[in-house]
């Protein structure tokens, strides 16, 4: 006997609702995703901008998933996809031995820090010592450097941010040593406060310093050990000061998150990489 015989269709839909569950949307890949699959991502900044961007376009590809991109720096990233408060967290450097437990490092993409100045700033160089120097407020003046009889204004990054660290390490640093005028956590509140500021030195993203060079912010990045800053000289490896972007989660991601990192980890995403000034990763 057919139990379905004779129900009107209206009641014949909300009983198909009822067994089948709510309704479900496709992946690119033919995957299934529930209509209110939520994705929350924290962390860098320097990842934001990209991971947004994808976002958007995963979500266009998957009308039923919602992608919420929160920046904070990296050390929020990882801390928070671990804890629950992110499904995936932001990391714009590699894992530290101590974080490697009960975590997955997902690269997406390449990047480089480079200190930045003024446009209007003649310095044209400067050696490893001499940004020691102005790290530590040893050297006060760019007159000292070559350049005008001017105060440095040196702005340092917030703690937590993955510049600070891999400066601190590279120059040899400690960050307590550092001696700022302000510090800035965001890339683009510092290279706002570059072009704002005619003797201001800074360290930012290469990939954010280039998309803003290409909108014409008035900023400079400097070479760095003889190599100029650029994507490009990050994608050769020649930049002495390059990282990976990666995306972070704990050691058993569910399949909701798996699949979005599948996708920008992949070559659908690439344009994107490079609009934003990084460097794709090797499928």
């Amino acid at each position: 006997m057919n139990c379905l015989r004779g129900l009107p269709t209206c009641s014949l839909a909300a009983l198909l609702i009822i067994i089948f569950g709510c309704t479900k949307s496709y992946t690119d890949t033919g995957q299934i995703i529930t209509d209110d699959t939520k994705l929350i991502l924290s962390g860098s900044s320097t990842i934001g901008p990209l991971a947004s961007e994808i976002g958007k376009r995963y979500e266009k590809l998957n009308p039923g998933v919602r992608v919420d991109v929160q920046t904070g720096g990296s050390s929020r990233g990882i801390t928070e996809a671990t804890t629950g408060l992110a499904d995936i967290g932001m990391s714009s450097r590699s894992l530290k031995e101590s974080e490697e437990a009960g975590r997955i490092a997902w690269p997406i993409a390449m990047d480089g820090v480079c200190f930045i100045v003024h446009a209007s700033n003649p310095i044209g160089e400067l050696t490893k010592s001499q940004l020691a120097s102005i790290l530590r407020g040893d050297v006060k003046n760019w007159k000292e450097l070559g350049g005008a009889d001017k105060e440095i204004v040196f702005i340092n990054r917030a703690a937590g941010r993955s510049e600070l660290e891999l400066v601190s390490r590279f120059f040899g640093v400690d960050a307590s040593e550092m001696n700022a005028d302000l510090i800035v956590g965001e890339n683009q509140h510092g290279i706002k406060s570059v072009a704002n500021e005619a003797n201001a030195i800074s360290y930012m993203s290469v990939g954010a310093s280039e998309e803003a060079i290409r909108i014409q912010t008035p900023i400079r990045m400097l070479p760095l050990g003889g190599i100029e800053a650029s994507s490009e000289s990050v994608e050769s490896a020649a930049f002495p000061l390059s990282r990976p972007l990666i995306l972070v989660t704990s050691d058993h991601p569910n399949e909701a998150v798996k699949r979005f990192i599948r996708y920008a980890q992949s070559s659908n995403v690439a344009d994107l990489v490079r609009k934003l000034s990084y460097v794709p990763i090797s499928n």
